[in-house]
C-alpha cells in the first residue's frame, strides 16, 4: 500500500517539496506519494486531525502554522522543544511526534554541501526569530567556540541566548549596529531579503575566508548574499538547507538517509 505525505501550508503552491520528496522515494525504493496541503488560517489543527483519519503517515508543516504544529503534537522531539515549533510530524501509533529538520538541514548544508567546519568557529546569526531559534540547537552541537545573535530588538536576541545558554556554548546578544569583531561563519536568518533588506550590520563581521548563508533562496543571489560578497566572504542561499532539510524528515519517516546531490544537482542545474 502505498503511503501518503504532504507539506501543509498557507500558501503552499510555492513549496518545493513535492518536488524533492518523490526523488528520494525513487532514489532508495520506498513506496510513497507526496502532496500539498493547503490548511485555512484558522484550520491548522482540524486539518492535521482530518491527514490522521485518512491515514497519512507523516507531513511536512511550512509557514505560518510551525509554532501551532508544535502545540498539537502528543510528543516532541528535542530539536523540536528547543525550537518551540516543528516542521516535521509523524503519524503513528495514535501519537502525532513532532521534529524540527531546518536546523540540521542548516547544519548539513554548510558541514557536507560547503565543506565548511563550524566546531571551533565564531558564528554570527543575524534575527532572533523562529528560523534563528531553530538552528540554535544543531549549531551548537556542533562546538563552536562562540555564538553571537543580533538582531533589530536585542531584548529578543538576549531572551534567546538566556534559553540556549544552559548548553555549555558561550552565547551573546547584540543590537545589528553593535556587533564586535569578526566572523568565521555568518547567518542570515531574518526575512530581510524577501523585501530586498540586509541587517544593517558592519562590513567588517565577514572575516577571512568567511562564510555567508542567507536562509532565504531563489533564482538570483539575494542582497545579504551581495553585500557579503562585496566583503570577502563566500555565499550560499538557503536551497541547500531546503534540500538537507527535507531529507532528514525523509529519513524520519522512512529510516532511510537519501543522496541529496542529486536533487542539488536538479533544482540547480
Amino acid at each position: 500500500m502505498t503511503d501518503k505525505y504532504c507539506v501543509i501550508g498557507n500558501p503552499i503552491a510555492h513549496s518545493k517539496s513535492p518536488e524533492i520528496h518523490p526523488v528520494y522515494a525513487a532514489q532508495t525504493g520506498q513506496d510513497l506519494v507526496y502532496e500539498r496541503c493547503l490548511a485555512p488560517l484558522d484550520g491548522f489543527e482540524a486539518t492535521v486531525q482530518r491527514l490522521v483519519a485518512e491515514g497519512y503517515r507523516g507531513a511536512n508543516v511550512t509557514l505560518p502554522f510551525k509554532l501551532e504544529a508544535a502545540r498539537v503534537c502528543t510528543r516532541l522531539e528535542e530539536r523540536a522543544r528547543a525550537a518551540g515549533a516543528v516542521n516535521t510530524l509523524s503519524f503513528a501509533n495514535g501519537e502525532i511526534v513532532g521534529d524540527n529538520t531546518d536546523g540540521p538541514g542548516l547544519v548539513a548544508d554548510i558541514t557536507r554541501n560547503a565543506g565548511v567546519s563550524i566546531q571551533g568557529k565564531r558564528v554570527l546569526l543575524l534575527g532572533a526569530g523562529g528560523a534563528a531559534r531553530g538552528a540554535l540547537l544543531p549549531l551548537i552541537q556542533q562546538g563552536p567556540r562562540e555564538i553571537v545573535i543580533a538582531n533589530r530588538t536585542v531584548a529578543t536576541a538576549e531572551g534567546l541566548a538566556q534559553d540556549f545558554g544552559r548548553y555549555g556554548i558561550p552565547i551573546t546578544a547584540s543590537g545589528f549596529a553593535d556587533v564586535e569583531g569578526s566572523f568565521d561563519i555568518v547567518i542570515n536568518a531574518t526575512a530581510g531579503s524577501i523585501a530586498g533588506d540586509v541587517p544593517p550590520v558592519a562590513p567588517g563581521v565577514f572575516g577571512p575566508d568567511a562564510l555567508a548563508l542567507d536562509m532565504m533562496y531563489g533564482n538570483q543571489p539575494t542582497v545579504f548574499m551581495e553585500f557579503a560578497a562585496r566583503h570577502g566572504a563566500g555565499v550560499r542561499d538557503g536551497l541547500g538547507m531546503l534540500v538537507e532539510q527535507a531529507a532528514e524528515a525523509f529519513a524520519i519517516w522512512r529510516g532511510v538517509r537519501p543522496d541529496t546531490s542529486t536533487v542539488m544537482k536538479k533544482m540547480r542545474p
